[in-house]
Formats: structure tokens, C-alpha cells, sequence
């Protein structure tokens, strides 16, 4: 097969970070440390050699526990994040579900916010008002629409921008835990529309704490431990292994 069969390829891919080794309490502090030399920092390997290749059309679950650097592969792979090594080679259009609501100005309403969320993820005004019924129809806001987002809960905002963001047909979606968003029902809503944007031969990356979804919607799976890929097969098999590893026997098992 060749390379172009890929839509997202990583070879060799490390992401740094350099945190301060001690707990800083204030700017001013920080910066009068800074300026005498008195930072000390750790190198944290968020990604460590990741390689990682997704065929058009495929759909990928991405598991691992709180800090195993899921989020920040997401991130390289919408290209919002640069690894100090390796390789990323994106080439379809991205649409990425990151952190439901960026870019949102929450002095607006709803409805500015919809076309300045549009602007941001490259569509035209015109575009933008031929989908904006359906948006406000899918997010359930109905006359919050012309509110402040500011007057907003957490759950509105995400799932407006959870309506914007997958109101499109992109070549390739990215999404990074936001299928918790809102109620039990609307929970629903957002997986039938991702199952039909898979339908249309979308190419899906999922990060999930829950095995339920990536089994339900993804093909494949790839298991991250601190920054490294510990499996990467049929979804069914890393999500047994996964699971296998953290039951309360296995943890009394390892201690």
C-alpha cells in the first residue's frame, strides 16, 4: 500500500514539555525567579516515539488513562501542536472537536457566535446562514440562540460548539471527549450524527475514557501509557487488553 493510501501519518513523533520543577504561587514571584536564574525545569515526554498510520475512511479509538498523552496527539494531528521530532503528514481537511466552544467570544450571542465559529473554521457567512437553522435546531438552544454566551452553562456552550463543529462534511474528524456532553439524550444525538459523518466516509480519530464508545464507533484502536503506544489493532482486542489491566483484580495483582 502506498504512502497516499494515508490520511494522517506520524513516524517517530516526540512532543516536550518543560514544567517548573517547584510550585511558583505568583507571577511576580516566577518572574523575579526567571530573571535571576532560579526556574528550574523538568522535561516531560508527552509523546515518546509515536507512530501511527490511518487509512481514508478509517475510524480509530484512542484510550489510555488521565495523562497518557491522548489530548496531545489530537493535538499534533489537527496541527495546533508542533513535535520537536519526527514526522506528521495530514492530507485531507481536518475538523476538530478539541475543546468544544474555542474560539467562542462569550460577550456574544449564540447566534454571532455561530458565524464567528464558522469564520474560525474556514466557511463563508453565506454557507454559515444556509446552516443555521439546522444548528440551533440540533443544539436545542431555541431561543437562548440570542443571548449572551456568557449567560450560558458549561453544557450549552459545548453543545453549541458541538453543533457548529459537525455541521460540515469534513474529510477527517477529530474528536476528543465530547460525547459526555449534555444529557442522556443528547449523548444519543451526538453519536447518531457521528455514525452518520462516518457513513459518508469520514475518516474518525476518538479519544474516549469510555470503552463503550470507541467499541461502538471506531474499527481499530490505539492504547497510549505515558506518551508510547502500548497496542495498536482491532478495536475489540486493545479495548479487552485495556480493560484487562485496570479491573480492581489486575491493580491488586500488580501491587
Amino acid at each position: 500500500m502506498t504512502d497516499d493510501a494515508f490520511v494522517i501519518e506520524l513516524r517517530d513523533v516526540c512532543v516536550h514539555y518543560r514544567l517548573p520543577r517547584e510550585r511558583i504561587p505568583t507571577f511576580k514571584e516566577f518572574a523575579i525567579k526567571w530573571l535571576r536564574g532560579g526556574v528550574v525545569y523538568d522535561d516531560l515526554l508527552a509523546l515518546a516515539h509515536v507512530d501511527l498510520r490511518v487509512r481514508a475512511g478509517e475510524s480509530v479509538g484512542i484510550i489510555g488513562r488521565n495523562g497518557a498523552g491522548k489530548t496531545t496527539l489530537m493535538k499534533v494531528i489537527a496541527r495546533v501542536l508542533r513535535p520537536k521530532e519526527g514526522e506528521v503528514t495530514i492530507r485531507r481537511r481536518v475538523a476538530p472537536l478539541l475543546e468544544l466552544g474555542a474560539g467562542f467570544d462569550m460577550e456574544l450571542s449564540g447566534r454571532e457566535n455561530v458565524f464567528l465559529n464558522g469564520a474560525i473554521l474556514g466557511r463563508s457567512r453565506r454557507e454559515m446562514q444556509r446552516r443555521f437553522d439546522g444548528i440551533v435546531e440540533f443544539s436545542e438552544l431555541g431561543h437562548f440562540i440570542d443571548a449572551p454566551l456568557r449567560t450560558y452553562s458549561t453544557g450549552m456552550v459545548a453543545r453549541l460548539g458541538f453543533a457548529v463543529a459537525t455541521d460540515v462534511e469534513p474529510d477527517i474528524l477529530l474528536v476528543d471527549e465530547v460525547l459526555s456532553v449534555g444529557d442522556i439524550e443528547f449523548q444519543r444525538k451526538c453519536a447518531e450524527r457521528i455514525e452518520a459523518i462516518l457513513r459518508r466516509g469520514t475518516t474518525l480519530v476518538l479519544v474516549s475514557h469510555a470503552p463503550q464508545s470507541i467499541l461502538q464507533l471506531c474499527e481499530s484502536a490505539v492504547w497510549l501509557d505515558h506518551g508510547c503506544v502500548v497496542a495498536n489493532g482491532p478495536a475489540a482486542q486493545v479495548v479487552d487488553a485495556f480493560v484487562s489491566r485496570f479491573t480492581p483484580q489486575a491493580l491488586s495483582a500488580a501491587g
